[in-house]
């Protein structure tokens, strides 16, 4: 096999910052250059003759994803100087004969996208007898957020075809590695590159262990992935600015704010309701919240305290991670020198008595927030978010992308002296009135 090809996917909205990021890229070994779908809508076919202008001696793709008028697209995407073409593969086979005659017509090549395909592996198949030149073994942004993964997949498809196969979907320099060590001749890297404050250190990483993978030609053994443990991971590694990004600007907690400032809490939530001053429940739901859950409880009133320092302490001996209470708390001084996270709406130093109301895990609102027990919570000085479970990983998949996007801007903004407005282009994304 011949050395495996780096392919950067440009998905971006920004033709200038584009150019820039493929020249950085290309610096740090890529190979090819995809000219990005949402580049392409947002720039139309000019994006991909500036590409090929600036870049001549690199492939380029053009990533239409066609799947009607196969001969129309790609003739104009070959025109404008794309050496490839991708096309879906769900497209019917006219669509992509027609395509490959295009392609063809003007000595370019044709790759099909396999996203979306209720059986790939098959697609794949009949792709390669339809004549197309590459399969590209693809799971979409929006699949990835759900956990799917393109290695599942990837090896069945280099089994069945021999034609060159292409890998792709969220990839970082070890799955990168992994897909080139199932055989894979392409891969396909986006967002790890691409919203990289280094790009260049960044493509030289994936480089090395590709390179490396390509050289020691190990087999790989896919695990099985342990979804809790990923999300909390990715969870302690955005903010709840990034959270709420992810969720179409969601909305925290209302007025509940943190007692102890510079603490983070990420766990699943065993909910409380309780009255205005009974702490019963509030205690007892101690002792059924296990190592790294989050109590989120919910009062009738704030005028006593149902939480104080001594239910602190007993939540560090079992490492609960934290306290959300849409109500009263006290012994507030002993609770911050512990640096022990908990977010209230009031401090007050009088408690009320233990009578026992009220119920654990059962569906609350939490200021103005619904939670339901086993919902990720996620705090910080900014606020509350409430992540429904059923969504959990998606939405932490999401939020990284909001960091690592933030992050390329952040650097753009300190190391080229641009304002957030340049470099977003945001007077060209005004909507129109």
């Amino acid at each position: 096999m011949e050395r495996p090809v780096l392919q950067v996917a440009l998905d971006l909205l920004e033709l200038k910052r584009a150019v820039e990021i493929a020249d950085e890229a290309l610096k740090g070994g890529a190979d090819w250059l995809e000219v990005g779908t949402p580049l392409i809508k947002s720039e139309g076919m000019d994006a991909i003759r500036e590409i090929k202008k600036r870049f001549r001696d690199h492939v380029v793709l053009a990533d239409m994803k066609t799947i009607d008028t196969g001969s129309v697209e790609v003739e104009m995407a070959a025109k404008s100087g794309a050496d490839v073409i991708i096309i879906l593969g769900l497209s019917d086979d006219s669509t992509i004969a027609e395509a490959i005659r295009a392609a063809k017509k003007y000595g370019s090549r044709i790759m099909a996208d396999l996203i979306n395909l209720p059986d790939p592996v098959k697609r794949a198949k009949e792709l390669e007898e339809l004549g197309v030149d590459y399969i590209n073994a693809h799971v979409g942004i929006d699949q990835q957020m759900k956990g799917i993964d393109p290695l599942e997949i990837l090896s069945r498809i280099v089994e069945t075809v021999n034609i060159p196969v292409a890998g792709a979907g969220g990839l970082d320099a070890e799955k990168a590695a992994n897909c080139i060590s199932m055989g894979a001749s392409i891969v396909i890297v986006g967002s790890n590159i691409t919203k990289s404050r280094n790009v260049t250190d960044s493509a030289k990483k994936i480089r090395k262990a590709i390179d490396r993978a390509w050289k020691e030609g190990r087999k790989v053994e896919l695990k099985k992935k342990n979804l809790e443990k990923e999300i909390r991971e990715i969870l302690m590694r955005v903010s709840t600015p990034n959270i709420s990004d992810a969720m179409h600007r969601a909305r925290a907690m209302r007025d509940v704010y943190p007692i102890v400032r510079g603490e983070k809490i990420v766990g699943k939530a065993v909910t409380v309701s309780t009255f205005d001053g009974d702490w019963a429940k509030t205690v007892e739901a101690i002792d059924i919240a296990g190592k790294g859950d989050v109590i989120v409880v919910k009062c009738s009133g704030d005028t006593a305290a149902v939480w104080g320092e001594l239910a602190t302490r007993s939540c560090i001996n079992k490492g609960i991670e934290g306290v959300i209470i849409d109500g009263a708390v006290r012994d507030v001084d002993d609770i911050r020198e512990l640096r022990y996270p908990i977010f209230a709406r009031r401090e007050v130093p009088n408690a009320g008595e233990p009578k026992g109301f009220g119920e654990i895990n059962v569906r609350i609102e939490c200021g103005g927030i619904e939670v339901n027990p086993g919902d990720w919570i996620v705090a910080d000085d900014n606020g509350v978010m409430v992540i429904p479970k059923e969504r959990a990983y998606e939405i932490a998949r999401r939020a990284l992308e909001v960091k690592k996007h933030e992050e390329r801007i952040r650097g753009e903004i300190e190391d080229k002296g641009r304002t957030l407005a340049e470099i977003v282009e945001l007077y060209k994304w005004e909507k129109v009135q």
